[in-house]
């Protein structure tokens, strides 16, 4: 069995912080296993391809496993030919936080309040539910949006909560927003630790951190993103639970990118890619389906 894995991670905070508590978690196994981090450069933009550096230098055995947010990895193929996702660890909060300077909720935002998001899906919310207020496009890392927020540029911003949390700055919220106003993306929160798929020592070993309620409710939402995506590119949300029978609880949106309509999906079932398949074909059977995915066509 190997005591040393080397683990290729995005070179930008929240990614490291991930890293770190995988490492973290190997250094408690007995016998413990030691890591090294290989980085890959951060992502540039929400189309970058510090992703695919991350598979290539697993691909090509500079790492030994690739630590992934699972929101960010494409929907078709589920993995890359020759790789497996050898453990889910446990999930984090996937709902979304307000953050404002004088800790002011999202109810109580004055008119004209710019909110900083390069999201697409908080800017339809936000559009559907506060349309007296602005969203303002903001690149760059949690760090870089607090800090452009900490300098006027502007009012508020709407962040991952549990971007924040291993950032320490989860102090700055003003107000968590629950999963009814605001849909989580499908995959939010989760952490994929992907390996070489013939590489069955490092898997023994990764699969030691596997959640397996986590990886239920991933399986279904990657599913249900990869049936959306064989449809045409439309702007989705969801999130998947468990019962306290076991069963999982799949919700999933599509919806238009100025907030001008919503469709909603909510069913319950045990088997993840039965319910995700499920899910999306539902969602794809709407009368206002077509009227969505004209609008996301749009130039």
């Amino acid at each position: 069995m190997r005591t040393h894995l080397h683990i290729g991670v995005q070179d930008e905070p929240l990614a490291l912080a991930k890293a770190e508590r995988v490492r973290g978690t190997l250094a408690k196994l007995r016998p413990p296993v030691t890591t090294t981090l290989v980085l890959a450069p951060a992502r540039t933009s929400r189309t970058g391809t510090s992703v695919n550096a991350i598979e290539q230098a697993l691909l090509d055995g500079r790492c030994d496993v690739a630590v992934r947010h699972v929101k960010d990895m494409p929907a078709v193929p589920l993995v890359h030919q020759g790789t497996v996702v050898a453990a889910y660890p446990r999930r984090g909060d996937v709902r979304d936080a307000l953050v404002h300077p004088g800790g002011m909720p999202l109810d109580r935002l004055a008119r004209g309040t710019g909110i900083g998001t390069t999201s697409v899906r908080r800017a339809a919310y936000l559009a559907r539910s506060h349309p007296h207020l602005t969203t303002v496009p903001l690149l760059g890392t949690v760090e870089q949006r607090l800090q452009a927020l900490d300098a006027g540029g502007v009012g508020a911003l709407i962040l991952a909560f549990h971007a924040l949390d291993p950032l320490d700055q989860e102090h700055r919220i003003s107000e968590v927003l629950a999963v009814e106003r605001m849909c989580p993306p499908l995959g939010a929160a989760a952490t994929a630790l992907q390996c070489r798929n013939n590489d069955e020592d490092t898997i023994a070993i990764v699969g030691l951190l596997d959640d397996t309620r986590t990886r239920r409710k991933i399986e279904a939402e990657r599913i249900l993103r990869c049936v959306l995506r064989a449809g045409g590119h439309v702007p989705s949300a969801g999130f998947c639970t468990t019962r306290p029978n076991g069963q999982l609880s799949l919700r999933g949106v599509l919806f238009q990118a100025d907030g001008g309509r919503f469709i909603v999906s909510h069913q319950r079932g045990t088997n993840p890619m039965n319910l995700g398949i499920a899910v999306g074909f539902e969602l794809f059977s709407s009368r206002f389906h077509h009227l969505i995915a004209a609008r996301a066509a749009q130039p």
